[in-house]
C-alpha cells in the first residue's frame, strides 16, 4: 500500500505553495515598482536637461539684446564728423547716410531712429 496521499494537498503542501506564489508576487512587484522608479527619474532628468537648454538660450538672447543696445547707443553718442575741408562735406555725408541706412536695414535702428538720426544729419 502506498504511503502517500492521493487527489489535494496537506496543509504543509498547501503552504509551501502559498510561499511560492508570495514570494513570486513579490519579487514581481519589486520589479515594476523598480521599473517605473528608472522611468519617472529618465523623465526628471529630461526634464532638467530641457529647462537647462531653454535657460541657456534666454540668457544668450539677453546678451545679444543687450549687446546690439549698446552698438545703437554707441552710434548715437558718436558725434557727426566734421566736413573735411570746404567743399568735400558731400562724401563725409553721404557715407554716413549709407551707413544710417545699412543700420537700419539690418535691424538695429528701428523706423524712427532711422528718421531722426537722418534729420540730425541733414539738419
Amino acid at each position: 500500500m502506498p504511503l502517500g496521499r492521493g487527489g489535494r494537498p496537506g496543509l504543509i503542501g498547501m503552504a509551501a505553495r502559498t510561499a511560492v506564489v508570495a514570494g513570486t508576487a513579490t519579487a514581481v512587484s519589486g520589479n515594476v515598482a523598480r521599473r517605473q522608479q528608472r522611468r519617472e527619474q529618465g523623465r526628471y532628468e529630461q526634464e532638467q536637461y530641457e529647462q537647462q537648454q531653454a535657460y541657456q538660450q534666454q540668457q544668450a538672447m539677453a546678451q545679444q539684446a543687450a549687446q546690439e543696445q549698446a552698438y545703437q547707443q554707441q552710434a548715437y553718442q558718436q558725434p557727426p564728423a566734421a566736413p573735411a575741408g570746404g567743399g568735400g562735406g558731400g562724401g563725409d555725408m553721404m557715407a554716413q547716410l549709407q551707413q544710417l541706412a545699412t543700420m537700419h536695414s539690418q535691424g538695429i535702428l528701428s523706423d524712427a531712429e532711422f528718421a531722426t538720426a537722418k534729420a540730425k544729419l541733414l539738419g
